[in-house]
């Protein structure tokens, strides 16, 4: 078998409410699908979150053209190491999700050419669901609270709120606000997004430890893990290692640094699903579980994760997914806005490979979506695009 083809589709699919954190802001998700064909028939499905930009996705996808076409999709390990060794990809330091895209579509084809659902072939399910947090993307006290309750209401355990406002004072409110809307019940974890320095970063998460947070994510540098393990050694909330943590090299070094409670893995930043695997199985020997990180994805992304996180025994904490901000989805009967959600959960699909199809139709809405306003759904907030931005804010 071989392919023959990479056929990438942008899409913009609208949230219900503009996603809001320390530094900027956007109104959906974009991401490029990946149709990998091959010569036999059986095409793969892939997804890449386009990130930094959908300009930058797309002409990594050119570039790696070369090195995909002709290949054998199931020697998925070779095809990999290729596009890091020859297209020089480990000189760069980091990947890309349009690499991460190519090896999901590559186990999508090994699924369907087995007849088996993914997870089998990752060493089958040590869970049959998997759990995923409630995103509140809103800004005001009163509006975190409501969105606290309609968490509850559908049956989310988790409830995710990104802090690192301009002022300490506001996130103190925002997340007591939440606590008072999703109950006593729910776990709350809070993201600075590296917006504090260590000593505001302890001050801040000793006053917000009364509101029985499950733990803070990234709330100093990424950059300097001394100053994480500084600011670890005195709270008494876990730390989760985020901006910190996006490749296996750098997972290592926190380990090692003992900057971090829990780390975020995240195979659209790390060649794929078979690293985030390995990365889990490092941070199961040193002792720690893991949480997948999501930079925004559509059901065929978030049916890899759960394949993925599905059969790696750490993977025990809620995950990060966009179900309470989607609107709709490329797929049918995956993912996609929280109503598709149990509890919380995602049953792993049971088909072959991936185990879902993309909805033509829909597909092209959100195709042409992304054609006349793309350009209004990307990372940067445009009200602070001139602006001084810097981190840590305080």
């Amino acid at each position: 078998m071989r392919i023959t083809g990479m056929r990438t589709t942008p899409v913009a699919v609208p949230f219900r409410t503009d996603e809001i954190w320390a530094f900027g802001r956007r109104r959906g998700q974009v991401s490029v699908l990946l149709e990998l064909e091959t010569d036999e028939g059986v095409v793969g499905l892939g997804e890449a979150a386009t990130y930094p930009s959908a300009d930058i996705v797309l002409a990594v996808f050119a570039s790696l053209e070369p090195l995909v076409v002709g290949a054998d999709p199931l020697r998925i390990e070779q095809l990999v190491r290729r596009i890091d060794v020859v297209g020089t990809w480990h000189h760069v330091g980091a990947s890309s999700p349009a690499i991460a895209a190519v090896e999901m579509a590559c186990w999508d084809i090994a699924g369907k050419v087995c007849g088996q659902p993914l997870v089998n072939l990752f060493g089958g399910r040590f869970r049959d669901e998997v759990e995923f947090f409630w995103y509140v993307a809103r800004a005001e006290p009163d509006e975190v609270a409501e969105e606290g309750r309609r968490a509850t209401a559908a049956g989310f355990s988790t409830c995710y709120l990104k802090v690192g406002a301009d002022g300490p004072r506001r996130d103190v409110e925002r997340v007591a606000a939440l606590r008072d809307g999703a109950g006593s019940g729910a776990r709350i974890r809070v993201d600075a997004n590296e917006a504090w320095s260590p000593g505001s970063a302890v001050r801040v998460i000793r006053e917000l430890a009364r509101y029985d947070l499950e733990l803070v994510e990234q709330p100093v540098s990424g950059r300097n893990l001394d100053e994480m393990a500084h600011v670890r050694s005195r709270v008494d909330v876990p730390l989760l290692a985020n901006e910190a943590s996006w490749t296996r090299q750098a997972q290592l070094a926190v380990i090692k640094a003992g900057a971090a409670d829990v780390i975020s893995v995240d195979n659209q930043m790390d060649d794929g699903l078979a690293n985030l695997r390995r990365s889990a199985g490092m941070c199961e020997a040193a002792g720690l579980p893991v949480v997948k990180h999501s930079l925004g994805e559509l059901g065929v992304a978030l049916a890899a994760a759960v394949h993925a996180l599905a059969a790696t025994p750490n993977a025990r904490p809620a995950h990060q997914a966009y179900g309470a901000l989607l609107t709709d989805d490329v797929v049918d009967g995956f993912g996609g806005p929280a109503a598709n959600y149990a509890r919380g959960h995602l049953a792993v699909p049971a088909g072959p490979g991936l185990g879902v199809e993309l909805d033509r139709d829909r597909v092209e809405r959100y195709a042409d979506l992304y054609r006349r306003e793309g350009a209004g759904f990307g990372f940067h907030d445009r009200e602070r695009v001139h602006a001084a931005a810097a981190l840590p804010k305080f």
